[in-house]
């Protein structure tokens, strides 16, 4: 199966058009997509909905992968962020780092040689006297130590980007915290060929998936990234449903325009392991 795997990873990079390697992302990413076509796993639901969950047993398993780590965070420590080129490039490549790294911490930091059943065994609610991962500056990107709450709160939603024109609510349906509550983790890159298409697309079908967006009778029931982040579903749109209605599919839109209270969903912090969806069960 390992065999498998690796051969995998090796067609998806070859098959790569050749002038994706131009793409800053892609040339950058290449041990990180190898991650992400291995291990991945990704299930549509009814309506166009989707599941996704990360194999971390069978990546642990792989005896390349802590090699496959230490090269991307190696390219990731050399690399200059101020050689990004634009807004897709720029949004795409904090975008593929926040995820990254968020894997890298799991299968990285084990307790005991054993997973974490969720992010917040690490520190934080379950521990206050502990930083959260998300609030660790660990990961290194040109010799500058960020956290993960930098790179999604201060850079791809933060005021510089939103002064540029280059904030983008969407991104919530981007980053991936390793969580069942997550919108989906993907199993391609985010590069600037396919950042607005993967955007679009990531927004729409969370929006179509049960998890994340439910209607009963007059209650829309909503993922609390919208409570969370109001103030950017406000900021981009005027409100949720206004973000909802501009983002989802049509079906979704009419089944939403009929409700009058929002409630939201409580967030499931479960690790986003296969055996912890029931859809992939």
């Amino acid at each position: 199966m390992l065999g498998y795997r690796r051969l995998s990873c090796v067609l998806a990079i070859l098959v790569m058009p050749a002038l994706a390697w131009a793409d800053t992302d892609t040339g950058l990413y290449k041990s990180y997509q190898c991650l992400l076509t291995d291990y991945v796993v990704e299930q549509a639901m009814p309506g166009n909905g989707l599941v996704s969950a990360f194999d971390y047993r069978s990546a642990l398993a792989d005896s390349g992968l802590q090699k496959n780590l230490a090269d991307q965070q190696a390219k990731l420590r050399e690399f200059d962020p101020e050689t990004l080129n634009g807004r897709e490039e720029s949004v795409a490549f904090w975008i593929n780092a926040y995820n990254f790294f968020m894997l890298a911490q799991i299968l990285t930091e084990r307790p005991d040689g054993e997973l974490v059943s969720s992010v917040w065994d690490y520190g934080g609610r379950v521990n206050p006297f502990v930083d959260s991962v998300f609030e660790r500056k660990s990961f290194v990107i040109g010799g500058r130590a960020h956290s993960l709450n930098e790179i999604e709160k201060e850079i791809l939603l933060g005021n510089d980007y939103a002064d540029r024109g280059w904030k983008d609510a969407r991104v919530h349906f981007a980053v991936n915290c390793a969580s069942v509550g997550c919108p989906p983790l993907r199993d391609i890159l985010y590069t600037a060929d396919n950042l607005e298409d993967m955007l679009a697309e990531n927004t729409r079908r969370a929006f179509s998936t049960e998890r994340h967006l439910r209607v009963e009778g007059e209650v829309l029931y909503l993922t609390e990234l919208f409570k969370w982040y109001k103030e950017d579903f406000a900021a981009a749109s005027g409100s949720e449903k206004a973000f909802i209605e501009e983002w989802a599919d049509p079906i979704v839109v009419d089944r939403v325009a009929g409700t009058g209270t929002i409630e939201f969903i409580n967030y499931d912090w479960t690790l986003n392991s296969p055996a912890n969806f029931s859809e992939l069960r």
